[in-house]
């Protein structure tokens, strides 16, 4: 397929998602089966077109003065690919499958519209709604993290120390531009792709099926460390999910000490058996009933807490997850964390501690919920987060925004990583 096949295949897609409302991903598997005819690399430049215009959705319907999916699909070309009116127009021309030429009303309001003189939430590609809480957060970096959510990820690995080292790795990865990362001691990076290309299939790679890696976000990978699992200690990862936080605590623990992987949803969790094996991971219980949790009551030397939450943290991966979010949507995540909070921290023993991580942006889901559960339990007390960090991560405490009493933040535009969030709570002895 030409661009302008591409082009049209991509409108397509992002019109079956807002008549629908559905996933991105769930929306391209269905065109992929449909038109079996479209090779790997035709499947991969539509995923692209479709993931920049929802990246830069606001942005591009601002250029254009338009919110259909045809302004989102062009302007992504122009916002993310690199392309003009004059390239596009010579791609398009001729292209029998490609959609209708720029109009001169189009490309008008191409050349009247600046981007640098829109609203602060177009230039950030947010909602309206979510435009506060991002200036409550962020004061007036908040535009910049906006923007930032807006980019291409990278892909980002942890090597399994259980099985390798990361020297080894790359080694094996070699051709894929594939670099230590900034913080993450056992942390790989391969770099956002560009236009029309893909990441590499590292799942099909050799050391991927040896278990010597897994696919996980720097700012993941960092969440897990400062949670604080080591050799011997007694850990409950509450919101085990597919158990890539799981994972990384028995690799911090050497398969020594004992987790216990839980998980309200327990379909959540089916993922995590074959990982474990694959990974060589020794030191993990998956326990899916809530009743069986009951003997480790007060018990635990960390209660890991990776609570349910909005993903606006992941807003570069998941961009139309920033669109299909509610205000409500919010109030839910909220009461949800703060029950969760409240039922998990029974298995923490006195002493023990209490590890809070969500990758959400929003301080309701973060500070505000730790504040809420420190007023209603007096017997846990936060840790001094600068001193975890630097303890953690020595001389790197300039990539995260950290309030010794209040938490951690990382997020793309300051720390490179996704959007998560930090706090460790001590019980009382």
């Amino acid at each position: 397929m030409r661009l302008g096949g591409r082009l049209a295949a991509a409108i397509e897609v992002l019109e079956d998602i807002r008549a629908r409302h559905r996933p991105a991903a769930d929306a391209l598997r269905d065109w992929g089966l449909s038109h079996r005819f479209a090779g790997a690399g035709d499947r991969a430049a539509i995923g692209n077109i479709v993931y920049d215009a929802l990246r830069r959705k606001r942005s591009a319907g601002y250029l254009f003065g338009s919110d259909e999916p045809r302004a989102a699909a062009f302007g992504a070309l122009f916002l993310e690919w690199g392309e003009t009116p004059e390239t596009v127009k010579a791609a398009l021309t001729g292209d029998r499958f490609a959609p209708p030429l720029l109009s001169d009303d189009e490309i008008g309001a191409l050349g009247a519209n600046r981007l640098e003189e829109a609203p602060e939430a177009v230039r950030a590609d947010v909602p309206d709604w979510c435009a506060p809480f991002l200036e409550a957060r962020f004061g007036a970096g908040w535009v910049a993290e906006g923007m930032a959510l807006s980019a291409r990820p990278p892909l980002d690995l942890r090597v399994n120390t259980l099985k390798a080292d990361r020297d080894k790795v790359l080694r094996e990865l070699s051709g894929m531009n594939a670099e230590p990362t900034a913080m993450s001691p056992h942390g790989i990076r391969i770099p956002p792709i560009k236009g029309s290309g893909r990441h590499p299939n590292v799942q099909a790679e050799p050391a991927f099926r040896k278990g010597w890696l897994e696919v996980q976000d720097e700012g993941s990978q960092i969440a897990a460390a400062l949670a604080g699992a080591e050799s011997g200690l007694q850990v409950l990862d509450y919101c085990a999910g597919a158990g890539g936080k799981t994972l990384a605590l028995s690799a911090a623990m050497e398969n020594r000490g004992q987790v216990f992987a839980h998980d309200s949803e327990k379909q959540r969790l089916s993922p995590i058996f074959d990982r474990l094996r694959r990974a060589d991971v020794r030191n993990v219980q998956v326990v899916p009933r809530p009743e069986e949790l009951a003997p480790l009551e007060k018990r635990m030397d960390l209660v890991l807490v990776d609570a349910p939450c909005t993903g606006s943290g992941t807003w570069r991966r998941r961009p139309d997850a920033k669109w299909r979010l509610t205000d409500r949507q919010l109030e839910v995540r909220m009461a949800e964390q703060e029950k969760i909070l409240a039922e998990a921290s029974r298995f923490v023993r006195p002493g023990g501690r209490l590890a809070y991580v969500t990758c959400s942006i929003f301080p309701q889901e973060n500070v505000e919920r730790i504040d809420a559960f420190l007023a209603a339990n007096p017997g846990f007390n936060p840790v001094d987060h600068a001193q975890l960090f630097e303890s953690r991560f020595e001389g790197k405490s300039g990539s995260a925004r950290i309030d010794p009493a209040k938490g951690i933040s990382l997020t793309p535009a300051y720390s490179g990583t996704d959007g998560f969030y930090v706090a460790v709570l001590s019980r009382a002895a």
